[in-house]
């Protein structure tokens, strides 16, 4: 069947594992292939829904704590003594060694799950029959669709003289908050660009796009908002978009 060698990639294209070239062809085939567009709707789904379900699982801090004050307890007094007296100041420089690492790995981590949760939402828009809920070139008409349907308003630049076409917008959800997925055409190529209001978590501004999941991305706070800049273009490319998202309003 013709799209018997395109369905052989469609797993690791929702995975993001493909390289740039044939991620770009292949989204270029969803494009003209309700089937195959559908198929990776599913996988998306299904990865979303897996790794919801994972997540009821993971012992609370509470739980941790429980255990660990109860392991110490079981510890005869003496000996804890002497080894506090040993211990205690290696003890010190290697806890503050680790938390520092483990603030770094953990804001990494947390932007590596943030980008791929929108890499999944990039795709499934991609991949959807109906990608966006207002579908207009003006911005003056998009963004006034989303008053009352999302607590909180932005700009959105102006375009002309640029590459990028506005294709319209729709509502979307990150971790059950709701915001803003505008979505861009640059000649062949669709950007998504997500909108949130800033929560201050540890995911950082990238002062450059990165390449993750197949995607460059670009992220970033202004007003009380974060800004996601995520598509098959280059680096360079997300970076325009995102200058002119900085510079409006």
């Amino acid at each position: 069947m013709p799209c018997d060698l395109w369905r052989e990639k469609l797993d690791a294209y929702a995975d993001g594992e493909l390289s740039s070239a044939d991620s770009e062809a292949v989204g270029i085939h969803l494009r003209t292939c309700p089937d195959c567009a559908s198929a990776v709707l599913e996988g998306v789904q299904l990865k979303r829904a897996v790794s919801v379900a994972g997540k009821r699982y993971a012992p609370s801090a509470e739980f941790r704590a429980k255990m660990l004050q109860k392991i110490s307890a079981e510890q005869p007094r003496e000996k804890r003594w002497a080894w506090k007296l040993i211990l205690v100041p290696a003890a010190l420089v290697l806890l503050m060694a680790v938390a520092v690492n483990f603030y770094a790995e953990r804001g990494k981590a947390r932007r590596d799950h943030v980008y791929s949760e929108l890499a999944d939402l990039h795709v499934s828009t991609l991949a959807s029959a109906t990608p966006v809920d207002v579908i207009s070139t003006d911005r003056h008409t998009v963004k006034p669709w989303f008053e009352g349907k999302i607590p909180f308003s932005f700009n959105l630049p102006e375009l002309q003289a640029t590459d990028f076409t506005l294709i319209g917008g729709r509502v979307t959800y990150l971790e059950q908050t709701p915001g803003a997925q505008l979505v861009y055409r640059m000649k062949k190529h669709e950007i998504s660009v997500f909108i949130f209001q800033d929560r201050g978590e540890a995911i950082g501004s990238s002062p450059a796009p990165v390449h993750q999941l197949s995607f460059n991305v670009e992220n970033w706070t202004k007003n009380g908002l974060r800004y996601f800049v995520i598509g098959d273009v280059s680096a360079q490319d997300i970076e325009s978009l995102s200058k002119l998202f900085r510079d409006a309003g």
